[in-house]
């Protein structure tokens, strides 16, 4: 097994990656070593991008590429990066080889299959999002646009949110977003979505996008499509770029009501002005 790896300034991390998706729909892996941002991929001989590719998609933002042998126990060792996080000492969420919370059983406990790339919600952007979905009122409809392992959705109908549709352009991550929502014995709707290429984006009273920047710029041009959006909560976004992001959204009649910070990156949360 071989991993091929690069390194890209983190102001740039973003494009970079959603150029290396098109290379590596399955997913990547991420690591932040502060300044920059390294992507990785697994996979034999023959499996993985050609390295012109991969300069080509980092393009002007690339540090560094390697390559390197990965031991043959890799299938197991991948768990290690997936580990459990405690939300506002009320949402708990874990992958399945670890054991539930002990003596807080007030705690919701989801647990989140990740697969080898989506993750389980230990992310800042995810953990961020989560906050916010915990300071607001449940109820209506909420869409979560760019669901990966389906986590914002499987965790806001746990909290009561009437109806959840979770959006993503990857067959597998729905797959995964599926099959995590029935363990964790809630109905979550699916359906595929280029949000970058294919218009409006689905709406409901909550919407939650938790997604790269360039695709919420995106979204942010193309508008909405569905019921009137109430409460906007915008993920992945680096921090110094999370007023610009959320101005694109004003013309949507959406402005911005608060803003968390953590490890560099931002999570807003908008709503429909009056």
């Amino acid at each position: 097994m071989i991993r091929l790896a690069i390194r890209v300034a983190r102001a740039d991390a973003e494009i970079a990656l959603a150029e290396l998706l098109e290379l590596a729909p399955a997913g990547v892996e991420e690591v932040d070593h502060g300044d920059t941002i390294e992507y990785a991929v697994y996979g034999a001989e023959g499996e993985l991008p050609s390295l012109p590719d991969v300069r080509a998609a980092a393009g002007t933002a690339l540090v560094e590429v390697t390559t390197t042998l990965v031991a043959d126990d890799w299938a197991t060792r991948w768990r290690d990066f997936h580990v459990p996080v405690t939300i506002g000492e009320r949402v708990h969420v874990r992958p399945p080889w670890c054991d539930p919370p002990r003596g807080k059983d007030r705690l919701l406990d989801i647990v989140i299959e990740p697969g080898h790339a989506f993750g389980t919600g230990a992310h800042p952007t995810t953990r961020l999002c989560l906050e916010a979905l915990l300071q607001l009122e449940p109820g209506g409809a909420l869409v979560d646009l760019g669901c990966g392992t389906g986590v914002l959705a499987i965790a806001a109908a746990r909290l009561g949110w009437d109806s959840v549709l979770a959006v993503d352009q990857r067959p597998e991550a729905l797959d995964v977003t599926t099959e995590n929502a029935a363990n964790n014995g809630v109905v979550v709707r699916v359906a595929l979505c280029d949000l970058y290429h294919n218009g409006a984006a689905p709406s409901a009273r909550t919407v939650v996008a938790n997604i790269l920047r360039p695709v919420l710029m995106q979204i942010a041009k193309a508008g909405f499509v569905g019921e009137p959006v109430g409460t906007l909560v915008l993920g992945g976004m680096l921090a110094d770029e999370a007023a610009d992001v959320a101005g694109g959204f004003a013309i949507h009649g959406l402005g911005e009501v608060a803003r968390r910070e953590r490890a560099g990156w931002a999570t807003s949360v908008l709503t429909a002005m009056s």
